[in-house]
């Protein structure tokens, strides 16, 4: 910690330099825990440092991903519990990355606040660096931004931006899917990181008792449950594609099953749906029933209990089903590509 710099004029002005300094000594413990080959320098420096392993690669390709985690942060300011909501921030990055096939190198996260309170920016770093050892990346640097009448002094708001590697011929890109491939879903762990406006709407949580037992949803309290961390896929489907020829992955966040899974199709064909097949979380069932909510908007705006979806061939589904139990993931099948105009039906 510099303790010859301190700006008195800065302070009164709303802006504590020694609370970024602090922060930062805080953190540290954390970001140690994501050190993975290819870390350069420690973090403090003016850029991260990262060295890739490019051995057995011919044409590396890197991909890239950014996000935020929305208003999901409402409910972490309401609970007053910030220690998940960066398990957030990094899933919302890496699972898009993985979705071609590409491996996360490292991460880096943005934290804007009112007032920058150490313990607070601690435990938000803190879910940041446990999203990246799940994620197998690593936190190289970061930012925290304090800005005073922007916002509240205890709120903030979180971004991150990971990038990963992947060698060009291994991109997946769709170009193999055909009809008669199967769908098979990788379940979520809640809501994850979309429709959190429509949420506060329904369950009107700025009035809510948040931690309160709710009988549909096990005996958790709605707060914990909306909550839970979004899943990282990284690992699992990393282990999938050293074994089977995947020929899509949807992430499937904000817009549902209607928005994610076409992405990964190409024209002239289509995902069919077995409705009865998806397991739906009790949690969306109550979302629909508070809200008033129809199926097709349920489906258009949540991910209903899978947060992401792989496309293998028939002959490939079972043994596809099998890594990714070993791996810690209960996918199941939810459908076929069939040759079809409409890139979804979900009947």
């Amino acid at each position: 910690m510099n303790n010859e710099s301190r700006s008195e004029a800065y302070a009164a002005a709303g802006v504590d330099i020694t609370a970024g300094y602090r922060s930062v000594e805080l953190m540290k413990k954390h970001i140690r825990r994501t050190a993975v080959p290819g870390v350069c320098e420690d973090v403090g420096g003016f850029g991260g440092l990262f060295e890739p392993d490019l051995d057995g690669m011919e044409k590396p390709v890197l991909v890239s991903g950014t996000d935020g985690v929305g208003t999901k942060l409402k409910l972490a300011f309401l609970m007053d519990r910030h220690d998940t909501i960066g398990i957030d921030c990094v899933a919302m990055c890496v699972n898009d990355i993985i979705c071609c096939g590409a491996k996360p190198l490292f991460f880096l996260d943005y934290i804007a606040c009112g007032r920058n309170i150490p313990e607070k920016i601690e435990q938000i770093v803190k879910g940041v660096c446990e999203g990246c050892v799940q994620a197998g990346c690593a936190l190289i640097g970061g930012e925290t931004a304090e800005h005073p009448g922007m916002m509240p002094e205890d709120e903030y708001d979180l971004a991150g931006y990971s990038t990963g590697i992947v060698d060009k011929a291994k991109i997946i890109d769709n170009t193999k899917m055909k009809a008669g491939d199967i769908v098979i879903a990788l379940p979520s762990s809640g809501v994850h990181s979309n429709g959190f406006s429509l949420i506060r709407k329904v369950f009107d949580v700025e009035n809510a008792d948040l931690n309160a037992p709710v009988a549909q949803l096990g005996g958790k309290s709605l707060g914990e449950t909306l909550l839970t961390p979004t899943k990282i896929y990284v690992k699992p489907v990393l282990a999938l594609l050293k074994e089977v020829a995947v020929k899509g992955i949807s992430h499937i966040t904000g817009g549902g099953f209607y928005e994610n899974i076409p992405r990964s199709i190409p024209d002239g064909l289509g995902a069919k749906i077995d409705r009865k097949s998806v397991k739906v979380l009790p949690i969306f069932d109550l979302i629909a029933e508070k809200g008033g909510i129809s199926e097709h908007d349920m489906f258009n705006t949540y991910n209903m209990g899978v947060g992401m979806s792989v496309v293998v061939a028939a002959e490939d589904a079972e043994k596809a089903l099998r890594i990714l139990k070993e791996n810690g993931v209960d996918a199941y099948r939810i459908g076929e590509i069939e040759e079809s105009e409409s890139k979804i039906r979900i009947i």
